[in-house]
């Protein structure tokens, strides 16, 4: 193996994903090493940091060594031999899918799922599967089955939830990217507690099949370091598949088309307003202050609003909705596998709840989210994208979500409202978000969120690449985990348009 390739000290970062593919196609870097460089820094920290559950090296090795081939046959594809990650609660062949649940049956998945069948046909080798909490139900990643994965940043913290195994691999440099899914914030609060970007995408833009979408809520998505990467893994996963419920629009050009068009002038709302009641940290307050200033130096308007989309019933209606779809995930089990010593007991407390909701108090609740998510909508009519923190305070300590629950079980419920009051809302009126690291407290991030009309995605990553050369968070690496410019592999993107 190349010496630049060796593992050193302190762990490297990786080039985006275009030059990632101009190293393969001109074999200056083969698939093999990629996939033996990606498992060498899981070996080294994923002990630590327990973002992996469980990897697959020798398919991937032999998918590495398909790849060569392909390479020098002169037909490599986009994602040729990139290692990637997968969240463990999406089906990719050969390996289990645990959902973080000790009732999952541990058997072998017999196919991928579309969204990780369209990123092996894109060339790229999944090297194994990430952490999440229990049916990905809660913003932390804490489990009785899988254990807490540990933020890089700080280890006492959380690397939020759910796809916070996905976030702390690309954060710490074990993948370039990694895939994830958002049903409530699931992409984006993890980028903010990691430093960086996770993007929801537009309801139905990346398919979801063969499974289900959470009755609309939920998105599938990627966590990366640059927006160019965001930009192609939308280019190469999105689209419908036989029997999508929303199938997406086509988009006007090729999301990596859009980053290199001339740059607009924007019309920027922002706001520290929660839509359900929470205190909001100063940390978070400055955050949007800083990104606001950052995007009116870049030319655009930006604007300070009061968008009056606070509701009392908003976060008891979330609730009754997300509970009711614990409930179907419990329900689905075999009867052996539901009792304590196969569920938590915060997921017992959710199906619990959800069985006192009736059907006719949840099509209510269901509708009055919809009615509240077309009033929410009409900011877009005035503005382009609107800005709010990504969460409402700096990341909660390990633990401390689930503290309590004795005396009070629906406590960790309660908390999660409180911590990530802003991400919920873009679940329910389908729109696409993202989280963007422009702010640290104490060296640990803090993420702004940003939010444009249903696919409209374009906007976000354009915004996002202009705001990567300013804040800088391609180059910034957790303590440990600093970039090395002895590894060899160079980037040689220029900055953003």
């Amino acid at each position: 193996m190349r010496d630049w390739l060796a593992m050193e000290a302190t762990l490297p970062g990786w080039p985006s994903l275009g030059d990632l593919a101009q190293l393969v196609r001109r074999k200056e870097v083969s698939p093999r090493e990629l996939v033996d460089l990606s498992y060498s820094r899981i070996a080294a920290l994923n002990p630590h940091l327990n973002a992996f559950t469980a990897t697959c090296e020798e398919r991937a090795r032999s998918e590495a060594l398909e790849a060569e081939r392909r390479v020098l046959r002169a037909e490599a594809r986009p994602l040729e031999g990139v290692p990637v990650a997968v969240k463990d609660n999406t089906a990719a062949a050969g390996m289990a899918v645990s959902n973080g649940s000790r009732s999952s049956s541990r058997a072998p998945a017999s196919f991928d799922a579309e969204v990780v069948a369209r990123l092996r046909r894109a060339g790229a080798i999944v090297v194994g599967k990430t952490n999440l909490p229990e049916f990905a139900a809660v913003p932390v990643t804490e489990s009785l089955l899988l254990g807490t994965c540990l933020n890089p940043w700080k280890n006492t913290v959380t690397c939020g939830g759910s796809s916070g195994g996905s976030a702390v691999a690309v954060a710490a440099g074990m993948v370039p990217v990694a895939h994830g899914n958002d049903g409530g914030g699931s992409l984006r609060i993890p980028a903010s507690c990691c430093g960086i970007l996770g993007l929801k995408p537009s309801r139905g833009r990346i398919s979801l099949s063969p499974g289900s979408d959470g009755g609309g809520l939920v998105s599938a998505g990627f966590l990366t370091t640059r927006t160019s990467d965001q930009a192609l893994l939308l280019d190469l996963t999105s689209g419908p598949a036989t029997g999508d419920q929303y199938p997406p629009p086509t988009p006007r050009v090729p999301f990596s088309a859009s980053l290199v068009e001339r740059k607009a002038r924007l019309r920027i709302a922002w706001t520290v307003q929660p839509p359900v009641e929470a205190e909001i940290a100063p940390e978070c307050v400055a955050a949007v202050r800083a990104a606001a200033a950052m995007l009116t130096r870049l030319g655009h308007e930006v604007v300070e609003i009061d968008p009056k989309w606070t509701r009392e019933w908003v976060a008891e209606d979330f609730r009754r909705v997300w509970t009711a779809g614990i409930l179907a995930t419990v329900l689905s089990l075999q009867p052996a596998r539901v009792g304590p010593g196969f569920l938590e007991e915060h997921i017992r407390t959710m199906a619990a709840l959800a069985t006192q909701t009736s059907s006719g108090e949840l099509l209510l609740s269901e509708s009055r989210l919809q009615l509240h998510a077309r009033e929410v909508a009409a900011l877009w009519q005035q503005w382009d994208v609107v800005m709010t923190p990504t969460l409402a305070a700096a990341p909660l300590r390990v633990g401390e979500l689930f503290q309590g629950m004795a005396d009070d079980p629906v406590a960790p419920m309660d908390r999660a409202d409180r911590f990530s009051p802003y991400t919920p809302m873009f679940n329910v009126t389908g729109q696409p978000a993202i989280s963007v690291p422009v702010h640290w407290e104490d060296d640990v991030p803090i993420g702004v969120q940003l939010a444009a009309k249903p696919y409209r995605e374009d906007l976000l990553l354009q915004l996002s690449r202009q705001m990567e050369q300013p804040a800088g968070w391609p180059g910034l690496r957790p303590p440990g985990i600093q970039r090395s410019s002895s590894t060899g592999i160079a980037a040689t993107e220029g900055p953003g348009p």
